[in-house]
């Protein structure tokens, strides 16, 4: 009987893609959403690709998976994987339903897929990953994530016991998952940035897991992410598998050492998410059995998807793009302190403002108060413009932030947003939206590239 409903529920979903297709709803995870409730146990008897990697962690997950889904095509592989779907159980069905022919066979070889965290009890009992990236955990959405410790339970118990482990080394909350599972680490040597202390809002491991007493750092970069030691006991974080060192910002290269050799890598950019980002990829793919060489040649072709990060050079200024997760103070605060190192003056369009279930979030307002706002106050951020529906709310956290009220603008629709800007001599645009407005991000940032463009071309006249 399960058998005969995961073939109805196949079959259901296979032509709801035929009429999707034919409304132009392309991309969505209802395939998925359909199979499960005709048959639950739909990933039970559906057929898998026979080498899987999962990518799990609460930030950087979906730009790795992309980095490595671009890559494995370039090396020839047709890599199965939910780019286009959702990352809980009902988009990695979707995949399964169009990785499929119409007697359940997976026409695939490797499946990539992007796992969120909590839906582990949903995914891993039915999938059995060979490898599996964790970038980090770290405090996410309130409402739906809790604390990251709770979120590490959560795999430690689901992860299969036969799947190896590509884990973050200066994160001692994921390094830590299921401990009994095949490992290699893999971290960023001392850079000259680092802090001895978290000056963050937020430090989620400030105890030693052994004896309690407080952790101390070599090296910190931020939050709770850093090579610590325990003074009392003697714990200490993992020595690096794969050490990500000699990060050069202005060539935009950085260097991964493993016991193998030293290759030598191509930054997207030079915020340490990203370089996070680059070390990740290359551990596992090391693992996978690749050379340095040919991820250098990876590497090299590669680029971020622009919907998380773009930048375009218009006149004399440059207009920046970046995704900075609404609810997730621990994502933003990177973006905003990326922000606040970089040089020149800069004007700020903040639109990471919940689009989506604005009633039903109670965290709508808290996560703000744990997000390091403080990083915007910095004199050559000359104009920071608030817009949509949490503007005041933003304006509240900003003026207890120390920004004074006179850089601060005011636009209701995000739209008008662009309008605000004063456009000062040289100075550098940037567009934050968050997961809830990425559509609305690129209309918004389409709306300052016209204008750029029309006032470089007028000063190009003058």
């Amino acid at each position: 009987m399960g058998k005969l409903r995961f073939y109805i529920a196949l079959w259901a979903a296979k032509l709801s893609i035929v009429a999707l297709k034919i409304t132009k709803h392309n991309g969505t995870n209802f395939p998925g959403v359909l199979a499960l409730k005709l048959c639950p146990q739909f990933l039970k008897y559906a057929d898998k690709p026979k080498k899987i990697i999962a990518v799990t962690g609460t930030n950087g997950k979906t730009t790795v998976s992309n980095m490595l889904l671009d890559m494995l095509t370039m090396d020839g592989k047709q890599v199965l994987n939910n780019k286009m779907g959702s990352n809980i159980n009902s988009g990695i069905a979707s995949s399964l339903i169009y990785g499929a022919n119409l007697f359940g066979k997976c026409k695939y070889e490797i499946g990539l897929f992007e796992v969120d965290e909590r839906s582990a009890l949903r995914v891993y009992p039915y999938m059995k990953p060979q490898y599996m990236l964790i970038t980090n955990l770290s405090r996410d959405s309130i409402m739906r994530n809790g604390h990251p410790e709770y979120i590490a339970d959560i795999l430690t118990k689901y992860i299969p016991k036969e799947t190896k482990l590509v884990l973050n080394a200066d994160d001692l909350i994921s390094c830590r998952v299921a401990p009994e599972n095949p490992r290699v680490y893999f971290g960023i040597e001392k850079m000259d940035t680092d802090l001895k202390q978290c000056i963050n809002l937020i430090n989620d491991l400030q105890i030693c897991p052994q004896c309690h007493h407080r952790l101390e750092y070599e090296y910190l970069r931020y939050n709770h992410i850093g090579k610590a030691y325990c003074p009392a006991c003697g714990f200490k974080a993992p020595a690096y598998d794969y050490a990500g060192e000699n990060v050069n910002a202005s060539d935009m290269t950085i260097d991964v050492r493993d016991a193998s050799g030293v290759g030598h890598y191509k930054l997207p950019n030079e915020s340490v998410f990203n370089i996070y980002n680059v070390v990740s990829a290359v551990a596992l793919l090391r693992e996978m059995g690749y050379s340095h060489a040919q991820i250098e040649g990876f590497f090299s072709r590669l680029n971020i998807v622009g919907s998380r990060y773009d930048e375009e050079k218009i006149g004399s200024r440059t207009l920046y793009r970046l995704l900075a997760k609404e609810k997730n103070a621990f994502a933003t605060t990177r973006v905003f302190d990326y922000i606040g190192g970089l040089p020149g003056d800069k004007e700020i369009i903040l639109m990471n403002s919940c689009q989506g279930d604005m009633k039903h979030w109670s965290e709508n307002t808290c996560w703000v108060y744990d997000c390091d706002f403080e990083f915007l106050n910095h004199d050559n951020i000359k104009n920071i413009i608030l817009c949509g529906p949490r503007r005041f709310d933003h304006k509240l956290r900003l003026l207890l932030a120390g920004v004074p009220e006179e850089r601060l603008s005011f636009a209701e629709k995000e739209t008008d947003a662009p309008a605000k800007l004063k456009l000062f001599k040289n100075d550098n645009i940037y567009v934050l939206y968050g997961t809830d407005s990425i559509a609305l991000g690129k209309k918004v940032g389409d709306m300052v590239r016209k204008i750029l463009t029309e006032k470089a071309e007028k000063e190009g006249r003058q």
